[in-house]
C-alpha cells in the first residue's frame, strides 16, 4: 500500500515544485529524506520504568521500534555519566515515514490546543524543519489513561532541499500546516 502522502507527492508536490523553482530534472526536485523524532528523558536515569515507557509511547506512535540514546558526555550538575540512557529516538524512512508524516499534519497538528499552525522560523539553513511537540497526548494511539508522565518530542524533517524556502514550499505543499 502507497501511504496517500507519497501519491500527493509524485503527482502535485513535484510538478508543482519544477514549475516554481524551474528545475529541469525531475532528480534536483526536494524530497523528505527522513524523519527523526527524539524523546529526551531527563528522569530516565533515575528511575529505568519511565525510559520503557517513552520507548513504547514512541514505538507506538511511530510503529517502529525506538533505540535508547546514550549520554555523550558526563555533566556533573545534571549528574549524567557518559554512556547513561537519557532518551530514545526513532529513524524513519520509506512508508513509513510517509504515514507518520501524514498522521502528524491530518490529526494529530489539529488537536493541539489553540493550535494557529506550526512556526516558518524552524528552519536550519539547509533545508531541514525541526518541530517541537509539547505532549504525546496528540497522537490518537496513545491512551490517556496509561500515560504516566507528560513528555515532548522532537520531529525533525531531513529534506534534499538546498535553501530554507524550497523545503518550505516542499513541507507546505505537502500540507503542513504553517501559521500565516
Amino acid at each position: 500500500m502507497i501511504p496517500r502522502l507519497k501519491e500527493k507527492y509524485e503527482k502535485e508536490v513535484v510538478p508543482a515544485l519544477r514549475e516554481k523553482f524551474g528545475y529541469k530534472s525531475i532528480m534536483e526536485v526536494p524530497k523528505i529524506e527522513k524523519i527523526v523524532i527524539n524523546m529526551g528523558v531527563g528522569d530516565g536515569k533515575d528511575n529505568p520504568k519511565l525510559l520503557d515507557a517513552a520507548v513504547n509511547d514512541l514505538t507506538l506512535i511511530t510503529g517502529q521500534k525506538a533505540v535508547v540514546t546514550r549520554a555523550k558526555k558526563s555533566i556533573a550538575n545534571f549528574k549524567i555519566r557518559q554512556g547513561m540512557p537519557i532518551g530514545c529516538k526513532v529513524t524513519l524512512r520509506g512508508a513509513k515515514m510517509y504515514e507518520f508524516a501524514d498522521k502528524l499534519f491530518n490529526v494529530a497538528l489539529p488537536r493541539v490546543r489553540d493550535f494557529k499552525g506550526v512556526s516558518n522560523k524552524a528552519f536550519d539553513g539547509r533545508g531541514n524543519y525541526t518541530l517541537g511537540v509539547k505532549e504525546q497526548l496528540i497522537f490518537p494511539e496513545i491512551e490517556y489513561d496509561k500515560v504516566e508522565k507528560l513528555r515532548g518530542m522532537d520531529i525533525v524533517f531531513v529534506t534534499t532541499a538546498k535553501t530554507d524556502e524550497e523545503a518550505r514550499e516542499l513541507l507546505r505543499l505537502l500540507g503542513m500546516p504553517f501559521a500565516q
